[in-house]
């Protein structure tokens, strides 16, 4: 019995020995990572399955682990892709920004400038908070108009500018009449006559700043009178006071 154990053994050793390195490399090492093509291919096969934290997750491996490779590129660009349509706006508006950085005179580079853009404007919240966001989306989708003019994307650039114009007018009008209810009279005429002058596209929100702008002025005005009044009078008091 130990004579055919033995045997069995050495069998065992010959055929490993026989078949390389192969078999023990399966038995004994990791398997190999993926190929930066086939990263590219589960990602782009997540995208169109619609499971973007899938896709978010193969594109930024395909991005960190090979950085030098042909497929990386279009992945940088997915990877803004996946980000926004799984509605996480700033993220996307930050993969969008490092592409642009990244390469910039790639062909891709009004789409991407539209989509930090749209990525920006997406965030917003309320009209009574600040619109930092809507404005740098203003800013670019302004550069994409000047810059890429009579293309798809300057054509969408302009539905969005009047769409983000209204959002800052409507928030100045905001804070004009938060100043109004205080009784800051000057500050609320100053920014009604801001919006007057800033945004003649939008008839609708200008006419209302010129109906306030004007009865805010007046109440400014009897403000500074009422002021002079009322100091004179003290001048006065004060001399028959002395007297």
């Amino acid at each position: 019995m130990r004579k055919k154990s033995l045997q069995s053994f050495v069998l065992c050793l010959v055929l490993l020995s026989c078949s390389g390195c192969g078999v023990i490399d399966a038995i004994f090492l990791a398997p190999p990572d993926d190929t930066a093509q086939e990263m590219a291919e589960l990602g782009n096969e997540a995208m169109q399955a619609k499971e973007y934290g899938k896709a978010i997750e193969y594109f930024q491996k395909l991005k960190d682990r090979y950085p030098f490779s042909p497929f990386t590129t279009a992945g940088e660009l997915s990877l803004g892709d996946a980000y926004f349509l799984d509605e996480q706006y700033k993220a996307a508006a930050e993969t969008y920004k490092e592409f642009e950085s990244l390469h910039p005179r790639h062909e891709s580079i009004p789409y991407v400038l539209l989509q930090i853009g749209i990525s920006n404007y997406s965030q917003f919240e309320s009209i009574d908070l600040p619109q930092d966001n809507i404005v740098e989306s203003l800013e670019y989708f302004r550069r994409v108009k000047t810059e890429y003019p009579g293309t798809q994307f300057a054509e969408k650039a302009e539905t969005y500018i009047l769409k983000c114009k209204r959002y800052i007018a409507e928030h100045e009008i905001f804070v004009a009449d938060f100043y109004w209810k205080a009784e800051r009279y000057e500050s609320a005429w100053m920014r009604y006559d801001y919006v007057q002058k800033n945004f003649p596209e939008l008839p609708d929100i200008v006419r209302y700043a010129q109906i306030r702008g004007r009865q805010a002025y007046v109440m400014y005005q009897e403000t500074i009178s009422e002021n002079v009044r009322e100091k004179e009078q003290g001048s006065w008091k004060q001399w028959f006071d002395w007297l």
